[in-house]
């Protein structure tokens, strides 16, 4: 049903040459459609200049305004694109993202739109998150805020950003249930065919090995050692023998140029392994015994304490784009062309 009409709500929607398209329209298709269920979001585009500029599609957008009227806004929406990080974020792209939030009642960043929020200053003393190949990038520029690597979406006061481009809709559906409660929300969510809370954090996404190597010869050894055979015994004595250190200095090596402890990133290459063969669609008995788990159960319980969901639930996720024919065991149901609305995950 409709909800009671109420007063416009003003959108202004940075975007710069190269913003990524899906940054832009996923937002605002949540927007529009919360429209036809009674909310009324008034969404204007601004470039710096006033002038029209070119997304990571090609396609070209005509700016309603220049960022730098005098406007105010309820909500600034700030796209994200590849132009950052690759590159610094102008001081004319960083100056219009704070003149938008010194007029605006709550502003918003999608993706690598993080750090024009950084770069504006816009983050400092908060917590923030952005896509997940780019948060220790974020963390670096911008170690005066907390970054939130896992994190799909993150509020702190009202600056709030978002993780990778598709989360920009979650973010959306959470200020539309922010403006007009959990059913409206929940309505825009049944008609885009999307979950109202997605399951898990960007960490069922990510590559999470990535990054460069150990600077220490030391380290490297034990890490060229764990990626060649991961089903070894390596307790923590057995890896500083690997090392030629003793286990305090090994452990503070891992500290140093890891951020994390030995157990933990063995545990991390298993994981990684483990998700790799059930990507390949092996049994979860059989992934767990490949990437070194003692279990299958074993498997499990560092599944969900990763991901928040067990191995059998990633694997259906992410193993085909078929469509599933029913129920799995976790109470989730393919959606049909007439969906009674998404499951939100407790």
């Amino acid at each position: 049903m409709p909800t009671t009409p109420t007063r416009p709500h003003t959108i202004g929607f940075l975007i710069f040459e190269g913003a990524k398209m899906l940054d832009i329209a996923g937002p605002s298709e949540v927007f529009a459609e919360a429209n036809l269920s009674g909310a009324d979001y008034r969404i204007a585009m601004l470039t710096t200049d006033g002038r029209e500029v070119r997304t990571s599609i090609g396609v070209r957008i005509t700016p309603d305004a220049s960022a730098f009227d005098e406007t105010h806004w309820d909500t600034v929406l700030i796209a994200g694109g590849e132009p950052f990080p690759a590159h610094p974020v102008p001081d004319e792209l960083a100056r219009a993202a704070r003149h938008l939030a010194e007029r605006a009642g709550r502003v918003a960043s999608i993706c690598t739109g993080a750090f024009v929020l950084g770069a504006a200053g816009l983050l400092d003393g908060r917590r923030s998150t952005t896509h997940w190949k780019h948060t220790a990038e974020l963390a670096r520029r911008h170690p005066e805020s907390t970054v939130e690597p896992d994190l799909i979406f993150v509020k702190d006061h009202a600056t709030y950003s978002s993780a990778g481009v598709t989360a920009g809709i979650d973010l959306a559906l959470s200020l539309v249930e922010e403006d007009h409660g959990a059913d409206l929300a929940r309505t825009v969510a049944r008609s885009l065919v999307v979950y109202l809370q997605r399951a898990g954090g960007q960490s069922q996404f990510s590559a999470a090995l990535e990054g460069p190597g150990p600077r220490t010869p030391a380290l490297r050894a034990v890490i060229d050692q764990v990626t060649a055979d991961p089903t070894g015994e390596y307790s923590l004595d057995a890896l500083a023998r690997i090392a030629r250190v003793s286990p305090r200095h090994l452990t503070r090596l891992f500290h140093e140029e890891l951020g994390t402890t030995p157990g933990r990133y063995v545990e991390l290459v298993r994981f990684e392994l483990a998700k790799a063969r059930l990507d390949a669609g092996l049994s979860v008995t059989m992934a767990a015994e490949l990437a070194g788990f003692g279990s299958s159960e074993s498997l499990r319980r560092v599944f969900v304490n990763r991901l928040q969901m067990s191995p059998q639930r990633y694997q259906r996720r992410f193993l085909s784009t078929a469509p599933s024919r029913g129920p799995d065991r976790s109470g989730s149901v393919a959606l049909t062309a007439a969906p009674a609305g998404p499951r939100v995950p407790r």
